[in-house]
């Protein structure tokens, strides 16, 4: 007879979700601030118990129309797990941010 061996996950981790955060970055702060606000953003997650997996630029890309006066920005791509709850807090965060032009946090199945 066969015994099934099955891992257990904590409870923290079958809460955590997946998730993927897309946001552009105004084109007129410069290298250095575009590391630290992509930096802030991250933190934000994991210091909130989120666990990133990637963080990607993109590229500085052309707009399709113009957002706050920009024809361009710089796009980042960031894959984490987070809590259901969390999201909200992050979202605000990222709309008050004047260095972020627009966002955009999709749940993976």
């Amino acid at each position: 007879m066969r015994q099934m061996v099955s891992k257990r996950v904590s409870s923290e981790e079958e809460q955590l979700s997946d998730y993927e955060l897309v946001f552009i970055i105004s084109p007129e702060i410069a290298e250095e601030e575009l590391s630290a606000t992509i930096d802030r953003v991250s933190r934000f997650i994991t210091e909130r118990g989120g666990v990133i997996s990637d963080v990607e630029l993109l590229s500085k890309r052309r707009l399709a129309y113009p957002v706050k006066h920009f024809e361009e920005g710089s796009y980042i791509l960031t894959r984490f797990k987070s809590k259901p709850t969390q999201n909200k807090e992050l979202e605000v965060n990222l709309k008050i941010s004047e260095d972020v032009l627009r966002h955009l946090l999709i749940k993976l199945s």
